[in-house]
């Protein structure tokens, strides 16, 4: 099931634009302070972070199932050419830009880095933080890019491939438990470490 506008309602920064709406799944966990602007899809279990921006003012953002968007993040897409599609479980760092491109189910971006018009990040891969994707550039399965601009450091390892999945079923969790609140079940991937005295 999605939700409306309405469901979100106390949330400050989901809006319409032209006429568009977000189209959000109800078991998304959406921050507060992210803003979530015209026709954008964000599908189940998916996690928005604390001041996250995703602009479909001028073409479409469709974002799969059990992907997760960290703090400070920014999606937008290019009007003429290239919406921006994120497939399931991807993971995207820190304050990543994702401009008019496509990442493929599993993949996993770093914090700070930029993916450009037309690229496209296939399935576990891995773009290092801080690294510059250019337009059009296709960053192969199982590789390791790095940066500015980015290009093929190296393979990754068995390790590796498991840390794509991990990642993503980890801020599942987190999700859930921000959603939840104090009402949360514990999760199995994190725990949380109290302040100390």
């Amino acid at each position: 099931m999605t939700s409306d506008h309405n469901s979100f309602a106390h949330h400050m920064f989901i809006e319409p634009f032209l006429g568009q709406t977000p189209n959000i799944n109800e078991t998304a966990f959406i921050a507060k302070s992210a803003a979530i602007i015209g026709a954008v899809k964000i599908g189940e279990d998916c996690s928005i972070w604390h001041h996250t921006t995703i602009r479909g003012d001028a073409n479409y953002v469709t974002i799969g199932k059990g992907t997760n968007l960290q703090d400070n993040s920014v999606v937008h897409i290019d009007s003429a050419r290239f919406p921006t599609i994120i497939g399931d479980y991807v993971t995207i760092g820190h304050s990543a830009i994702i401009h008019a491109c496509t990442l493929e189910n599993h993949s996993f971006i770093g914090m700070g880095a930029i993916i450009m018009d037309g690229a496209v990040v296939n399935s576990y891969s891995m773009v290092a933080a801080g690294a510059l994707v250019t337009p059009g550039k296709n960053v192969p399965r199982g590789e390791l890019w790095a940066g500015s601009p980015a290009k093929k450091m190296r393979d990754l390892t068995t390790d590796e491939f498991k840390m794509i999945e991990t990642s993503a079923e980890r801020y599942i969790e987190v999700g859930r438990a921000a959603k939840s609140g104090n009402i949360a079940n514990p999760p199995t991937h994190f725990s949380v470490k109290p302040i100390p005295d």
